[in-house]
């Protein structure tokens, strides 16, 4: 295999099982095998297939060094972990589909050699058969997805994609496929064990994966709290499309590249892709990426609140959970967990439930499916949400493009304000007060996700500067950086509110028991109650301040000389 000189000992971290896979065949070997390799039983593989036979030779998916035999595959499903009790979420199993496929298959014995080739037949890779076995497909996607139900993405997959009879050995890659665009892109362990610990002298590495979405501000939160900590950040976008909806993996490429040019440490920030198509495994496939973080050389592995989650398939923190089943030690990886992120109009800041207070009136969520619609309907969201240099390729790169007929993207309406702008239902503004009757969702429309939108772009970050403001009015007796216009408001609305009341108490003086006529004149009663409200709106006019009073804000018992060091007056 080809040769991988790392000083595994001087590093902060180890790889998963303790060895870094490499099993790709060297380059001064390599075109005699490919010719060895055609002259093998052959076995077409499709894409997908071909990138995860890329991940496990190149070390990606340590300590596996080839497709699992069936003890490994049955303890996995089972258990999470390998026959030998080290920790693996997902079966790494291969059971090519196709009748041509099955014929080869049916003639293979353990001890065999199988060429894997891709469409062209071009040679992608060369198996030892080392297992033959059938599984059952119910029982698979029960145990890993735990559920059967085929709107499940992963059970589908299974499904359309697997046959019924499993190869389980060892894989020798021939020939790694082209990322296209990506290409330059392209790290595996082998190069980021080396870049984070030998070239850029990291103490610490944080990882983090992420698949449909752009870069958002929810995002963005998680890696800079690990910024303060760690030494390194590895960003890894999937670069595969998990489903149709999503944003195409070039545009989030770009988005991702657009934030951080802008935005993050470029010496301490390293953005790199991860070819592996989704799971769908939820908390399990968390797991699998906290491990692939790890085998890249990662020290910390950063989880979102619902990363891998699959619609309601999976309780929204499952992935945070399922982490109470192992121990530090045998996961080898730091794992930070992240509560739902939010934008706070109070706050001002972007915050968890762990961290604010504040109720949904003042919030702006941040859900990567909301963001999607709101592209799709071509609407740019709140820079609270999402930075404009996001959603510049985002929104070019939003599967679909644009709304149906009937004005409608792949969620209702209703479901992306709910979603984005919890106030909007139940307040009559952001950080406004209740609507006297909430707004039925069943009703809203685009009109209530453009007012909703507006709204959020208006006022994000008004709320916190008018409470600002009003400290500032108070505390500023230094009046040099405040309006002197507003003072003179405020001076011009106390002197006409007393001229008023001046005017209300001569006609109380003049008002009789019993109006003659109670729509031409008024008793004394009426006009007490008139008179009592116009002093309560002179209290609560807020006062101005005279030189008088502000002479008041600042004295000394001390010469300030004394305050400067002096011992003596």
């Amino acid at each position: 295999m080809e040769s991988t000189q790392l000083n595994f000992d001087q590093y902060p971290q180890k790889p998963h099982g303790g060895t870094l896979v490499n099993q790709v065949v060297p380059e001064h070997l390599r075109a005699a095998e490919i010719e060895r390799a055609r002259t093998l039983p052959c076995i077409r593989v499709d894409l997908e297939a071909i990138i995860t036979i890329e991940m496990i030779t190149t070390g990606v998916l340590s300590p596996n060094r080839g497709f699992m035999k069936e003890a490994d595959y049955l303890s996995v499903l089972k258990d999470g972990r390998l026959s030998n009790g080290t920790i693996w979420p997902v079966p790494l199993s291969f059971a090519p589909i196709g009748d041509r496929n099955a014929e080869i298959i049916s003639k293979l014995k353990v001890g065999d050699q199988v060429t894997l080739t891709d469409s062209e037949n071009e040679p992608v890779a060369i198996l030892d058969i080392e297992d033959i076995f059938a599984y059952d497909k119910a029982h698979r996607a029960k145990n890993l997805f735990g559920t059967s139900d085929r709107n499940h993405p992963g059970v589908d997959s299974i499904y359309r994609r697997m046959g019924d009879t499993s190869l389980g050995g060892t894989l020798h890659l021939l020939n790694r496929v082209d990322w296209g665009p990506f290409e330059k892109l392209r790290q595996e362990p082998k190069d980021t064990w080396r870049l984070f610990y030998e070239e850029r002298k990291f103490g610490s590495v944080a990882g983090f994966i992420t698949g449909a979405n752009p870069l958002h501000r929810g995002h963005e939160y998680i890696h800079r709290n690990a910024l303060e900590e760690v030494d390194g950040l590895f960003l890894q976008p999937l670069v595969e499309m998990a489903k149709r909806e999503y944003v195409r993996h070039e545009y989030r490429m770009l988005a991702y590249r657009n934030v951080l040019d802008t935005y993050y440490p470029k010496d301490r920030s390293i953005l790199s892709p991860l070819r592996v198509t989704y799971i769908f495994a939820g908390p399990r496939e968390t797991v699998l990426h906290a491990l692939i973080m790890k085998n890249y050389g990662c020290t910390h592995a950063l989880i979102g609140r619902d990363h891998a989650g699959i619609g309601d398939f999976y309780d929204k923190y499952a992935s945070h959970s399922i982490f109470d089943q192992f121990t530090p030690e045998e996961l080898g990886i730091d794992i930070r967990l992240f509560h739902e992120v939010f934008y706070c109009t109070r706050c001002a800041a972007h915050a968890s439930t762990q961290t604010c207070s504040h109720d949904e009136r003042f919030r702006l969520n941040i859900s990567g499916t909301g963001i999607r619609e709101m592209l799709r309907h071509g609407i740019l969201p709140p820079k609270e949400v999402v930075r404009p240099e996001s959603a510049l390729a985002a929104i070019q790169g939003v599967q679909p493009k644009g709304v149906d007929e009937n004005a409608m993207g792949t969620l209702p309406i209703a479901k992306v304000i709910q979603s984005m702008y919890p106030f909007y239902t139940k307040y009559n503004r952001l950080g406004g007060a209740l609507r006297k009757h909430p707004l039925d969702p069943a009703t809203l429309n685009v009109r209530d996700l453009e007012a909703a939108t507006a709204d959020a772009r208006n006022h994000a970050t008004t709320i916190y500067d008018g409470v600002y403001h009003e400290y500032t009015n108070l505390l500023d007796h230094n009046r040099n950086l405040q309006p002197t216009w507003l003072e003179d408001a405020r001076a011009n609305l106390q002197a006409q509110q007393a001229r008023l009341i001046d005017d209300l108490e001569e006609k109380l003086k003049q008002a009789p028991e019993t109006a003659s006529d109670e729509f031409m004149y008024q008793d004394k009663a009426e006009t007490e109650r008139e008179l009592h409200v116009a002093k309560k709106l002179l209290a609560e006019v807020p006062s101005s301040l005279c030189l008088e009073g502000l002479a008041e804000r600042t004295w000394n018992v001390l010469p300030y000389k004394r305050y400067r060091g002096a011992d003596e007056e």
